[in-house]
């Protein structure tokens, strides 16, 4: 048990920020007390993260609490190595976004800012969440201050199709979730023979020690995968993501491009929770794995818009995220939750600085950009350097991740291995041939001639999400060691 409750604190203390908001006097200062609610949320995920042991691959911090006693539902949370470095990473992101978008809500500030800290509780929640149904009330809580976000605030004609569309797939993919909690739930009232509902556990860790048959497992395996497919996303299942990066609010896509919710679910309960069925159907996940990178990929390169091309190209660095899981060794599980780790904040680094861009030309068309490295060096230079990090160039942080991943696909699942690298090359591809487009050549448009480079404040982020990258990349040991343990633990459980 954890002396501080930290993880309810990290839950607890955006809510009040979002009621604070419309406590606020003057309401077009309230992104002051939206910045500092979310910089008090780093600052307690950092001393959280500076009071884990790392030597522990269990659970730390946990805090239970009765929630609903009669079905044995309980406020449950903690973190082990796999998710505690979410946690600071999650609200870092979500300041770039207030940051990134500080003079655009002129209209309902106060809405605007308490929908962010309210997203933000419910991404923290489903980090931190193991009571499957806890999970799964943060999971559908998210659904809510997005819809407003994109519908209210999104940048193109179709913003409330958008949205809608979003919020359905979602609503869809989370029945079977759902159904699979409790299946689960269920299975362990036979198992130990008790009457329902006292016999019903939705806790991950009794879950996890439950033996469950083959049945139980294929069909729970299934329905959890198809319900985290949805929200990682997973072709087929991709089509809201091209027009959430067109439409909504482009900070806004950021935290869904940079937070794969879906990846760590299919971590921490896809997997763990059938394990013998998951090791079965390792080839779905690495089938999956390898059509999503070259889909991916291939649909990026032929993108002329920054922000659809970013989007696929996430689509196609999930895929082999997915290889890494369906390895099943330590260093390709370490290369996924790194990997994921890393969508945080190369992904949701490049889709701010694109919003930078658009803020200043009014476009993020390369048909309408180009030279915009002459007026502003320093967005050139960063995205660069994101670029580069999505792609896994040596020295950044995503070259150690996409190492694991791909010597760990290459030994596990040659043929899918073979095809990650085949992709990787294809995203440099679209990744370079991209930037050229945008940033390279003459200036054509007075909108960047007349561009103005990076503010202090948007510098200072830009250069904290850079450190951020090359300290990684450069000392990789700092995050793999604190995952390894973890790592080796989930496996044993599949063993």
């Amino acid at each position: 048990m954890s002396a501080l409750p930290f993880l309810s604190l990290l839950v607890l203390l955006p809510v009040a920020g979002a009621l604070a908001v419309w406590l606020w006097p003057q309401g077009e200062q309230v992104r002051l007390v939206a910045v500092a609610t979310v910089a008090a949320e780093v600052a307690v995920a950092m001393a959280l993260v500076a009071c884990f042991d790392g030597s522990n691959p269990g659970f730390q911090h946990v805090e239970r609490a009765p929630w609903i006693p009669p079905l044995n539902i309980h406020f449950l949370v903690g973190v082990d190595g796999i998710s505690v470095l979410f946690l600071p990473l999650t609200p870092l992101l979500f300041l770039g976004v207030i940051i990134a978008a500080w003079n655009v809500p002129r209209i309902l500030p106060r809405f605007y800012y308490s929908l962010l800290l309210l997203q933000l509780a419910a991404t923290i929640g489903v980090f931190c969440a193991l009571d499957t149904l806890l999970f799964f009330l943060f999971w559908e809580l998210s659904l809510v201050p997005l819809f407003f976000l994109v519908s209210l605030w999104g940048v193109g004609p179709n913003r409330r199709f958008a949205a809608a569309k979003y919020t359905l797939v979602m609503l869809a993919s989370g029945i079977p979730l759902l159904f699979a909690f409790i299946a689960l739930a269920l299975n362990h009232a036979t198992v130990t023979a008790a009457a329902v509902p006292a016999g019903l556990a939705f806790d991950l860790p009794t879950l996890l020690a439950t033996p469950v048959s083959g049945r139980v497992q294929t069909l729970v395996f299934l329905l959890l995968v198809v319900g985290f497919a949805a929200k990682t996303p997973i072709f087929p299942l991709h089509t809201w993501l091209p027009g959430i990066a067109m439409e909504g609010p482009v900070g806004v896509t950021a935290l869904l491009v940079g937070l794969k919710l879906g990846v760590y679910g299919l971590i921490r309960y896809a997997v763990p929770l059938a394990p013998d069925i998951a090791r079965e159907l390792h080839w779905l996940l690495a089938s999956v794995g390898a059509i999503g990178i070259l889909y991916g990929a291939v649909s990026a390169l032929v993108q002329t818009n920054l922000r659809r091309m970013l989007a696929y190209a996430g689509l196609s660095h999930v895929g082999l995220v997915l290889l890494g899981i369906a390895s099943f060794t330590v260093q390709g599980i370490q290369g996924a939750v790194m990997q994921t780790l890393n969508f945080t904040v190369t992904a949701g680094g490049l889709f701010l600085l694109t919003y930078f861009l658009y803020r200043r030309t009014g476009s993020t068309d390369t048909l309408s950009l180009g030279g915009a490295i002459h007026t502003m060096p320093r967005l050139g230079a960063f995205f660069l350097l994101f670029l580069l990090a999505g792609l896994g160039v040596p020295g950044t942080s995503g070259f150690p991740a996409e190492l694991l991943l791909i010597v760990s696909a290459l030994t596990t699942h040659t043929g899918a291995g073979i095809g990650a690298l085949f992709g990787t090359v294809i995203g440099a591809g679209y990744a370079l041939r991209m930037y050229r487009r945008a940033f390279l050549g003459p200036v054509t448009n007075p909108a960047i001639a007349h561009a103005q480079d990076l503010r202090p404040a948007e510098f200072a982020l830009a250069l904290a999400y850079a450190s951020l990258i090359v300290t990684v990349g450069l000392l990789p040991s700092l995050i793999l060691d604190l995952i390894a343990p973890a790592a080796r633990l989930w496996l044993e459980r599949g063993a």
